[in-house]
């Protein structure tokens, strides 16, 4: 699929077919998210690839608008050990993740597969619940829940451009 198309027709799925996603699908969207940028290189994040059936219907308990996990085949946590930053203290490990996010998203896209992104920073109890049920090490942090499979639903092209959102040189 062309960049592009990509970018403007992803969209948050929350239906999905019981069709497993291949693993070199898995290895595609893993390897476009360790391509993403990162504040100072510092490459930060890991991933947690979730397929174990009692781990994702336990999702939801932690994460209320999660739910769709139950009929997905897998979901990728999204974490960062903050042993690893650069610049400690500035919180950047939220930035990097969320650039890795982001290209998973668009890579699962490139090969129609659908996706949700659901957040789990910065509320506490979703951060410390994922921590727990994933037995997430010291010093490594929840960021995001990106749940993926092959779509039940379509895909949609909406125009979210907003040209009063532009603004030259000043305000």
């Amino acid at each position: 699929m062309e960049l592009l198309e990509a970018i403007h027709t992803r969209r948050s799925i929350r239906a999905f077919t019981d069709a497993p996603v291949s693993g070199e699908d898995l290895d595609t969207v893993l390897r476009a998210a360790m391509a993403a940028p990162s504040a100072g290189n510092a490459q930060p994040w890991h991933f947690v690839v979730i397929t174990d059936r009692a781990v994702l219907d336990a999702i939801p308990d932690i994460h209320a608008h999660a739910a769709m996990v139950r009929q997905a085949p897998l979901a990728i946590a999204v974490v960062a050990e903050l042993a690893q930053e650069k610049y400690p203290g500035f919180g950047y490990w939220t930035l990097d993740c969320s650039a890795a996010v982001e290209n998973l998203l668009l890579a699962a896209r490139g090969l129609g597969l659908g996706t949700v992104w659901c957040g789990i920073y910065p509320r506490p109890e979703r951060m410390e619940g994922l921590a727990r049920l994933l037995a997430l090490p010291e010093g490594v942090k929840a960021h995001a829940l990106v749940v993926m499979g092959h779509p039940a639903q379509d895909f949609k092209r909406v125009d979210r451009f907003k040209p009063e959102r532009i603004h030259q040189n000043h305000w």
